[in-house]
Formats: C-alpha cells, sequence, structure tokens
C-alpha cells in the first residue's frame, strides 16, 4: 500500500453550535499544523448566526451548512478518493464538536460508511470545557472516537476510569488542555478598574436567580461608583449558542429598577478581548473562569445560590476562587490554589503549548499508520438495545448507522426561488422554535405553578 505523502493535512470539524465551533477548530490547529481546514456546521437549533461565527473568530478554508446525513456522505466520498489516490487527497482527521448524542450517530454512520475502506481519517473528538455533568452518559456517547481529548489531567483521570468501569477501551482519551487559554497575562488593575460578570444562558435557569445575579452585579456597580461593571453575554435574543437560554440577561436588565447605572452595562464580543481590560472575572461556573485564571486575572466563582452540581459551580471545589457577591462588595480579591489550577491545565506559569504535545503525537502516529481498526463505539444494539437505536433514530440513522427512509441525501444547492423559499421556511422553523423555547414554554410552566 503507498504510503502517504507529507502534503498540507486536511482537516474536517462539524461542530453544533458557536462555541463548539470554537473548541472545534481551534484543536484543530492545536493538533495540527498547517492544515486545511474544512468546517461543517450542523444544521438545528443552535447553528451560529454569522454574528457569532465572527465573534467567535475561528476562522476556516471553507465553512458551510450541512445536516448529519450529508456530512457522512461527504466523509464517505472522502474515504473514496483517499482509496483512490497516493497523494492522500481526502480528510486526514475528522473533529466533532458536537453534543453527546450526535457525536454517536456520526460514530456510528461513520463506521458504516468507512467499512471495508483501505483508509479513513482519524476521528477526534472531547469537550468544550468544564464537564460538571453527565459525566459517564457523556463519555460513553463519545467512545468509539480514535481520540478523546480530556482538558486536563484531572479530567483524563475521571475519563479513564468511567470507560474502565464499563470495561472499555480507555485508550482513546488523551490529556490536553482548553484550546482557547491565551493572551496577556495580568499585570495590575486598568483605569477604570473593570469587574466582568459572565453570564451563561442556561445557568443558572430560573427567573428569580437570574433576576438576583443581575441585581448583584447592579449594586456592585452602585456601591463601586469608581469602577466599571460589565455584564458579558453570549448571545442576542434569538440566538442560540451550546445551552438554551430561556430568559436573556438583556430582558432582564430591560426591567431593572431604575435600569442599569452609568458604569454598568452589557457587553458581547469575544471573551479574550473582554478579559484584556478586566481585573476581577465573576461567574457561576463559566468556562470563562478557566480562561481568566489561566491569565492570572483574579477570578471568583460565586456561591450566593449555593454550591451545587446544578448550578456547576462544585467543580471549582479547592480552587480557592469561591466566593459571594457579599464579600466582592467588601473588597475581597480570591487567590487560587495554584495545586488546583495545575491538575486543571490552567496553570499561568505553566507549558501551555506542551499540553497538546501527546495529542498531536497521537494524532499524527494515527495519521502515519498503515491501517486503522474500524471504528468501535462501546453502545451497540448489543450493550444498549433500549438505548442506542433511538438515539439514532433522532439523527435519521437505524441501529446499523444507514440512513432511516426519509433521510437520504438532498441536494446541497438548490437554485432560484427554490433556495430562497427553502432558507425562509428554515428561519421561520427556527424563529417559531425560539419563540416556544423562550416566551411560551416559560408561560406554561408559570401557569402549572398557580
Amino acid at each position: 500500500m503507498p504510503s502517504r505523502t507529507a502534503s498540507t493535512p486536511r482537516v474536517a470539524v462539524l461542530a453544533d453550535s458557536d462555541t463548539r465551533w470554537k473548541w472545534g477548530a481551534l484543536t484543530a490547529y492545536r493538533i495540527q499544523s498547517d492544515i486545511q481546514l474544512d468546517g461543517f456546521l450542523l444544521r438545528g437549533r443552535a447553528t451560529p448566526t454569522v454574528r457569532q461565527l465572527d465573534e467567535v473568530g475561528a476562522r476556516a478554508d471553507s465553512l458551510r451548512e450541512i445536516r448529519g446525513i450529508d456530512f457522512l456522505n461527504e466523509m464517505k466520498r472522502s474515504v473514496r478518493k483517499i482509496d483512490r489516490a497516493a497523494d492522500g487527497s481526502g480528510y486526514d482527521v475528522v473533529v466533532l464538536a458536537c453534543v453527546g448524542g450526535a457525536v454517536q450517530a456520526v460514530l456510528h454512520g461513520l463506521a458504516r460508511a468507512w467499512q471495508g475502506a483501505d483508509r479513513r481519517p482519524v476521528v477526534v473528538t472531547g469537550y468544550v470545557g468544564v464537564v460538571y455533568e453527565k459525566l459517564a452518559d457523556g463519555l460513553l456517547l463519545r467512545h468509539g472516537a480514535d481520540v478523546v481529548l480530556a482538558n486536563s489531567r484531572h479530567d483524563a483521570d475521571r475519563f479513564r476510569a468511567v470507560y474502565r468501569g464499563v470495561g472499555a477501551d480507555d485508550s482513546s482519551v488523551v490529556e490536553c488542555a482548553l484550546p482557547f487559554l491565551g493572551g496577556e497575562s495580568y499585570t495590575g488593575e486598568h483605569d477604570p478598574y473593570t469587574v466582568v460578570f459572565a453570564a451563561q444562558p442556561s445557568v443558572p435557569d430560573s427567573r428569580a436567580d437570574r433576576t438576583y445575579l443581575l441585581r448583584r452585579a447592579v449594586e456592585h456597580a452602585r456601591k463601586h461608583p469608581e469602577r466599571e461593571v460589565l455584564i458579558k453575554l453570549r448571545s442576542k435574543p434569538g440566538e442560540h449558542t451550546t445551552h438554551i437560554e430561556e430568559l436573556p440577561y438583556q430582558k432582564l436588565a430591560a426591567k431593572a429598577p431604575g435600569g442599569l447605572p452609568a458604569n454598568c452595562r452589557l457587553v458581547y464580543g469575544n471573551m479574550g478581548e473582554v478579559l484584556d481590560r478586566t481585573d476581577l472575572l465573576v461567574t457561576v461556573s463559566s468556562t470563562a473562569a478557566l480562561e481568566s485564571l489561566h491569565r492570572g486575572i483574579p477570578t471568583a466563582v460565586l456561591t450566593d445560590l449555593g454550591v451545587r452540581e446544578v448550578l456547576g459551580n462544585h467543580h471549582f471545589l479547592g480552587s480557592g476562587c469561591l466566593a459571594s457577591w457579599d464579600e466582592l462588595d467588601a473588597g475581597h480579591r480570591p487567590e487560587p490554589d495554584a495545586d488546583w489550577l495545575a491538575r486543571q491545565g490552567v496553570a499561568s506559569d505553566g507549558p501551555y503549548e506542551k499540553a497538546f504535545d501527546a495529542a498531536r503525537d497521537r494524532v499524527t502516529a494515527l495519521r502515519e499508520a498503515d491501517r486503522l481498526p474500524p471504528l468501535a463505539p462501546y453502545y451497540t444494539p448489543r450493550t444498549a438495545p433500549g438505548y442506542l437505536p433511538g438515539m439514532l433514530a433522532r439523527h435519521g440513522l437505524d441501529p446499523r448507522g444507514e440512513p432511516l427512509a426519509g433521510h437520504t441525501e438532498a441536494p446541497e444547492e438548490a437554485g432560484g426561488l427554490r433556495r430562497i423559499a427553502r432558507e425562509t421556511v428554515r428561519e421561520a422553523a427556527r424563529g417559531a422554535y425560539r419563540h416556544g423555547v423562550q416566551r411560551v414554554a416559560p408561560a406554561i410552566r408559570r401557569w402549572g405553578q398557580l
């Protein structure tokens, strides 16, 4: 069999939200340098808008929206190119940056699509940030990829324990770090001193709790008129990110008694650029805390609503960062624990660039192998007969990974009025979905509490 050439590696990234696109694209650049990157945005409720993609800032040589079935067909054609050509044409690496169920479906679909191929791409997956819930569920849905990236030593130990616990192969787990850490280290206070509250779309999820957090940020601004308080938001009303946001802070801020003070405002934009002017980062459990800690910026993880698994702030136990708004109002600046930082892969004085060496070496070795074994997810119709078929069906696949009737390949490009009509209907459907999530569903829940 002819060996691969040293041509520029081709990498495909499949993502289903703005934050997962950011993770997937930046991960691709970290683990394989000088690549041609083709991005595929999985069509769904959280498909990012142009504004969100611009804000993320992760670039690709090509980027298009696609159905899952069409992505599988694209990957099948890519393998045929590899089989026919000695020049290595086709994809070398596929990065799956999606929710667990979608990753599992694509793994089964790829296993079927690549059946019998002499060569196939290396499949990589992982997590966007802090893994604080559904550890076993999410990990087993990602099992079957050649490489499952863990963002820290702490996560790598947990991931391997889960796979060993069910008798699954744990050799795919590779320790690295979050790919978007970076930026200049914090050197001292800015003028004005700037406090940033990093809001999250779904944590907390109740109106009372979200109103409380907004109120405390506003009160902090009023108690410290010499400071600037920024409320950093992930998306604008009508947009979706990785998680559904039923109660956008923009709407809560519009109803804030007395409005926002002059030194308090809502901001958007790239998180790294916001951190460039931050003196104190405040959050419940956002991954932004890890970005902030990596740069040595004072960081507070709020305890006001309790330290609870549902909030994700339990992940920061032992970090030294847990604090309340009362303590912050009084001038407290948390001091992070160095050992905790090291285990989480965010130590500001650590060898961050070397954190990707193991992943880079593993992917390169797999790329250069004469043959890769077939993809073999832990979940099969035998191990999970009451779980897997329904999950695959939701993504248009049967238990063998084949497209279900009615989900066969559709034309990628439609011309003229047909294309316009299709896009109009799609946008209307998205609008109706978002209206249901943000208006109708909360109203129904309120009625149920009467």
